[in-house]
């Protein structure tokens, strides 16, 4: 698609893949680096900011598409600064204790400190949580390790939707689709307080 329209640099190309069908369906094309990169980064091991910063500087790609092998399975996950339990009410103010999850396989995006304060007007995301292992059951059990231990003080967030997310039947087997989340909210939502 990139060299069918002349587009040269960093880009996205979003699609939904239909296991019954077992057919693509293109969403969208972005002329930048996606949030949801370190996906790709943990399951690839390239640093795509990293090349995305050589080629801007005129070096030649390293690698070719046949060079990229994709290994185990990673998740992210945005906290934002809502209350899922009432319908994802912002929920500014200030950051208190905060603890970030660590160790291997897991990453935490962010630029939270103690006492940022969070205004009423703002985007609500304050960090993205991103997990690896080798395969998707192992995933989701680092992602609920990590969940566990993130704190983050004097605020709501989604860190208690992510859990039930990530210990629901439904997601553990994969077996959702692109309005799955509306009916599971009606069911859940008050049970995430």
């Amino acid at each position: 698609m990139a060299q069918s329209v002349g587009y040269r640099g960093a880009g996205t190309l979003e699609y939904l893949y239909d296991e019954e069908a077992r057919a693509f369906y293109f969403i969208e094309m972005n002329t930048r680096i996606q949030v949801e990169h370190p996906i790709t980064e943990f399951v690839t091991g390239i640093d795509l900011v990293r090349e995305m910063i050589r080629i801007a500087g005129g070096e030649k790609l390293r690698f070719a598409q046949g060079d990229v092998a994709l290994r185990g399975h990673a998740i992210e996950v945005r906290i934002n600064a809502e209350d899922p339990a009432k319908n994802f009410a912002p929920s500014p103010g200030t950051v208190g204790e905060l603890r970030l999850p660590g160790g291997n396989g897991v990453r935490f995006d962010s630029l939270l400190y103690p006492g940022y304060a969070i205004p009423p007007f703002y985007d609500s995301l304050l960090g993205k949580l991103i997990v690896w292992d080798e395969d998707r059951g192992s995933a989701l059990a680092r992602l609920t390790r990590a969940l566990k231990e993130l704190e983050i003080g004097g605020i709501s967030t989604t860190r208690p939707l992510h859990l039930a997310l990530a210990a629901d039947d439904s997601v553990r087997k994969a077996r959702y689709h692109t309005r799955w989340l509306e009916g599971w909210l009606e069911e859940n939502a008050a049970h995430l307080a």
